[in-house]
């Protein structure tokens, strides 16, 4: 429950009003979104001119959504249609704009419309695009340079690695000697600065994983291996089936080689392929058009995995804050509309994170340059010490996390008291609490005592 509606005077309202409100918010997105590019990513604000984009997807119920498709879904859920939507941030993962997409549209063509907005839209030039390596293809990068006006900051696929390492290829484990990074060049990205990292974490956990999977694959296999020499399954058909069923589930079947007839079938693990992908455990490589005047070497790293700023901002509008999934609207404007509000309340809840941070577990001041930008973020010291003590340095009140706040925000209510029996009702609010004072006073509102 909440008081919002009686505040605003929109009590007796009904679904054609709300629908006709979406509809106005509608029309004006673009006039939003510009004012929200102006203010964020001009560069008189925004001096490094990045702008990170990632895509996301929603499920949708029913059967008239005219936006609804089958495609590849990012929230795991299978045989349901879906709809698109491309976030465009700031450096800080702050949203500036949202393009809703069909739901089988491709992450390149996604980007593209990133492109267009940032560029035709917002007629900002000489922008540094931030995206990952399904994003940003090199079939994009060569739109990208006939385009003009847009730099672009991304990572290369496994084979392109694989490229680099190869024979005397400028990707040698020697360069990992004294730190876990270094940049190298090559004739294959001209004008573009390719900084190779090494994360010793990750190859460990890779190495791991891939020693699992490989050993559960030849568990699975081993029952159809025995069923075939004892002629319980034959075919060579039937078999590729059994076999097909294994290989999908734990996707090592390039770590074997594999024979199959009507009456044999082997498996046996191929160790070249299995050494050459353990060789690449633990590296990828940024290529960028940033100079280093532009962003040194542990800036672009660093630019890099500020990404996942943005996979956090979809966090928070699918699940954690804002609920947009599922969809249920049909039309497509309206569907848009959804999406609009919902990026709309994740600008305010960005901007509500950061001014309510002293009263959550939030780190207020992380370390912003580390010696190695390879390796996994810390936490500052102040925010160690917040959470030993669970409760914050300046005033000594208790620290939450941002939903736990909120909650205890709620309890400041507004209530109607009777007076024996049919007498009068006065409305009275509750009585704040001294995290309540504050976090209206780190919003910069005074909190309401009396009634309006």
């Amino acid at each position: 429950d909440t008081t919002l509606a009686g505040d605003l005077g929109v009590t007796e309202i009904g679904t054609d009003e709300v629908y006709a409100a979406m509809d106005w918010l509608t029309g004006r997105q673009t006039a939003i979104e510009r004012k929200l590019a102006t203010r964020h990513l001009d560069p008189k604000v925004n001096p490094s001119r990045m702008a990170m984009f990632d895509l996301s997807s929603s499920w949708v119920t029913g059967r008239h959504c005219e936006l609804a498709a089958r495609g590849y879904s990012r929230d795991g859920k299978k045989g349901c249609e879906q709809i698109e939507y491309g976030l465009l941030t700031d450096p800080q993962g702050r949203p500036v704009a949202i393009r809703v997409l069909p739901g089988n549209t491709a992450d390149p063509t996604a980007f593209t419309h990133a492109v267009t907005a940032v560029k035709d839209t917002f007629g900002l030039e000489n922008m540094l695009m931030v995206g990952d390596r399904g994003m940003i293809t090199s079939a994009r990068i060569t739109a990208l340079k006939e385009l003009g006006g847009i730099g672009w900051l991304t990572a290369l696929r496994a084979p392109q690695i694989a490229a680099l390492a190869a024979d005397d290829g400028p990707l040698q484990m020697s360069l990992f000697d004294e730190q876990n990074f270094a940049e190298i060049s090559h004739p294959d990205y001209p004008g573009e600065r390719l900084v190779a990292c090494r994360n010793p974490l990750l190859a460990t956990e890779r190495a791991r994983k891939r020693s699992e999977l490989l050993t559960a694959t030849e568990e699975r296999l081993a029952p159809i291996i025995a069923a075939v020499a004892a002629g319980r399954l034959r075919g060579a058909d039937k078999i590729g089936v059994r076999v097909g069923k294994v290989l999908g589930k734990f996707k090592m079947g390039k770590h074997f080689d594999l024979t199959i007839t009507d009456t044999t079938f082997t498996a046996v693990r191929n160790p070249g392929r299995i050494e050459a992908e353990a060789a690449l455990d633990g590296l990828y490589v940024i290529r960028t058009t940033a100079t280093g005047g532009e962003l040194d070497t542990p800036g672009v790293i660093g630019a890099y995995k500020n990404l996942a700023r943005v996979k956090r901002d979809f966090r928070s509008l699918k699940a954690i804050d804002l609920d947009l999934r599922p969809i249920h609207h049909r039309r497509e404007n309206r569907v848009r509309a959804h999406v609009l509000i919902c990026f709309l309340a994740a600008y305010l809840t960005w901007h509500l994170r950061s001014a309510l941070a002293p009263l959550t577990f939030t780190d207020e001041n992380p370390p912003q340059r580390r010696e190695d930008p390879v390796a996994p973020a810390t936490i500052s010291a102040a925010a160690k010490a917040k959470t030993a003590r669970r409760t914050a340095a300046a005033d000594d009140l208790p620290v939450r996390s941002y939903q736990g706040l909120l909650t205890h925000l709620s309890t400041l209510t507004r209530n109607d008291l009777r007076y024996g029996d049919g007498g009068p009702v006065i409305a009275t609010l509750a009585e704040p609490t001294p995290t309540q004072r504050r976090a209206f006073e780190l919003l910069g509102a005074p909190i309401p005592v009396t009634l309006a």
